[in-house]
């Protein structure tokens, strides 16, 4: 089968488009023939070296999947051949077929098509487990949400907007905030006119806000910290800028605030029961249509070097798939 292989930490172009061995599934395993793959921002990370989790080579990117099960291995039960599945799988999603835990594999419906449900598990369990587990959210609160358009983002607006918050989008262009608004934003702020602590105290009349998500860290961070209310909460999620911010603790003390770590790979893993019923919920709020799960763009196998470009240069606003 068809792989795309990073042997070595390099760039998207260094990456290797091969031949290697056809999975096979192990006890408690189930091969899937994927049909679309899911890439996140943490996929250059992970080539170049610079995310937490470092795979041994060769690997393949790609942390989600959608397709059919082709075989099952000794002692799966409730998956057979042919099932529509969709999983997270941490990386080698570029690739064919994947063997993959039983127990990481959930089934998808009927009308919900293999590219959308590729790109829920990621996005959208983050941005669930952050806001229903982390945020402590009160309906009425005002989130703030940067990087409003990115994949994380999009999820956060669409599921603020379900938990009855008032969603702010921040994002650093008018065109990316009209698509915030179209996904569950109320309001927006435009970080590349416009002051992000004062734009955000404006529009909640001088209170502040009290939840912020924020996945793209950087030089906003700290302006959205002195932004927060009494007793607001600072949700980390990621450094999608680059730059991991070294925030000053006396504005945690002054604000009365929680700064909270939001590490939805771990919390999975300790919580799997808990995850697994949150995946299931989002496939059925997808399927239903109460989240968009949307497509910004798809490539070939082949193509994966130009789909990482698009994720780097922030071009995407929703998931980028692949289509082996």
């Amino acid at each position: 089968m068809k792989a795309i292989l990073c042997s070595q930490y390099c760039g998207p172009d260094e990456l290797d488009y091969a031949e290697v061995p056809d999975p096979v599934a192990g006890p408690g395993e189930a091969v899937i023939a994927i049909k679309a793959a899911a890439l996140n921002f943490f996929d250059i990370l992970m080539i170049q070296g610079k995310y937490q989790i470092k795979p041994p080579f060769p690997f393949s990117p790609g942390a989600e999947v959608a397709g059919v099960i082709e075989s099952v291995g000794e002692g799966v039960t409730d998956l057979k051949p042919g099932d529509r599945v969709a999983a997270s799988c941490g990386h080698n999603g570029a690739r064919e077929k994947i063997a993959l835990p039983a127990a990481a594999i959930v089934k998808i419906p009927d009308n919900l098509d293999y590219d959308r449900a590729a790109g829920i598990f990621i996005i959208y369990g983050t941005a669930l487990h952050a806001l229903e587990d982390r945020a402590s959210p009160k309906p009425g609160e005002a989130l703030a949400v940067l990087g409003a358009a990115g994949g994380t983002g999009l999820a956060a607006c669409e599921l603020g907007k379900l938990m009855g918050l008032k969603v702010i989008a921040c994002a650093s262009s008018d065109e990316k905030l009209e698509f915030a608004k179209q996904h569950g934003a109320e309001l927006t702020l435009n970080y590349a006119k416009e002051d992000l602590k004062e734009g955000l105290k404006k529009l909640t009349g001088g209170k502040g806000v009290d939840i912020v998500f924020d996945p793209v860290g950087g030089s906003y961070a700290e302006a959205a910290l002195r932004s927060i209310a009494w007793e607001g909460r600072f949700l980390v999620i990621g450094f999608a800028a680059g730059d991991i911010p070294k925030m000053p603790l006396n504005l945690a003390l002054l604000k009365g605030c929680d700064i909270r770590g939001v590490f939805w790979g771990a919390w999975t893993r300790i919580n799997p029961e808990k995850n697994r019923a949150n995946l299931e919920k989002l496939v059925k709020w997808a399927a239903e249509g109460k989240i968009s799960s949307h497509v910004d763009r798809t490539f070939p196998l082949a193509q994966t070097a130009d789909a990482l470009k698009v994720l780097a240069g922030r071009q995407a606003m929703g998931k980028v798939i692949l289509h082996p």
